[in-house]
């Protein structure tokens, strides 16, 4: 079955936050591998453009402005050129990758497992990820990603770009214009935080049409109690822990 992210069923879905970064170091190729290996739905990961020459720039996969905290160098992502930033340890050696590599990941495990798609969010994190992402996936078809992002800025900018791609507003605390804002999005779904994510909140995303993604559960405990009120799916470091509670239509569960 060739899964995308515009399909709305009863299904429950494990996404690697990160890949499997309470497994592996988080946002690396071992990291995203380990996460597809072990059955997820598909993976979250965090993008940063970085200037590579005067002309070209280049998408590199790395949560913080900063790589102080994931690796063995120092100061900010924008300050690297895509050799001095893939040359950095972000742990156990592997490197930071840029997202052409993850991609490349992705369509390995594609062909693994017969065609069956992987799922990847892709959260704008850095300044200016809007173009260069929608560039990128104007020449990457054949991959199902939703781009997300807090800057909603970003993504209003994305979706200019980009009228096809599935969006997402993320949100971590309450937002009185949280359905406003995904339907001036032409969004397919709403990002929450595992404390927002109550039941009410749930009930007036899907009441609204939006699937829900919630982020970052850990806990199968959390994560069963997700999946009673009926969200999509979740982010999880942890997704050995939680591959059981997952349901994929024709797929079983």
């Amino acid at each position: 079955m060739n899964r995308t992210f515009d399909d709305l069923q009863n299904e429950f879905w494990i996404l690697g936050h990160r890949g499997a970064a309470g497994l592996d170091p988080e946002n690396t190729l071992p990291s995203f591998d380990s996460a597809l290996s072990l059955g997820c739905a598909g993976i979250e990961l965090d993008v940063h453009c970085i200037v590579d020459g005067k002309d070209s720039s280049q998408l590199c996969v790395i949560h913080d402005d900063r790589v102080d905290r994931t690796t063995n160098g120092e100061g900010l992502v924008a300050d690297f050129t895509a050799t001095q930033i893939t040359e950095l340890d972000a742990g156990n050696g592997a490197g930071v990758p840029l997202l052409e590599e993850v991609m490349d990941l992705v369509i390995a495990h594609q062909q693994q497992s017969m065609g069956s798609g992987v799922l990847v969010n892709i959260e704008l994190k850095g300044k200016g990820t809007a173009q260069p992402v929608a560039h990128f996936l104007s020449t990457h078809s054949d991959l199902s990603v939703l781009v997300s992002s807090f800057d909603h800025d970003q993504l209003r900018n994305f979706r200019h770009l980009d009228s096809s791609t599935p969006v997402a507003p993320l949100f971590a605390r309450p937002h009185a214009n949280m359905i406003a804002i995904a339907d001036e999005l032409g969004a397919s779904y709403i990002n929450l935080s595992r404390r927002l994510a109550n039941q009410s909140t749930v009930e007036e995303c899907r009441a609204a049409g939006y699937g829900v993604w919630v982020y970052t559960v850990n806990q199968i405990k959390e994560a069963k109690t997700m999946k009673a009120l009926g969200v999509t799916g979740i982010f999880t470091d942890r997704p050995d822990l939680m591959l059981d509670l997952q349901i994929i239509a024709n797929e079983g569960g």
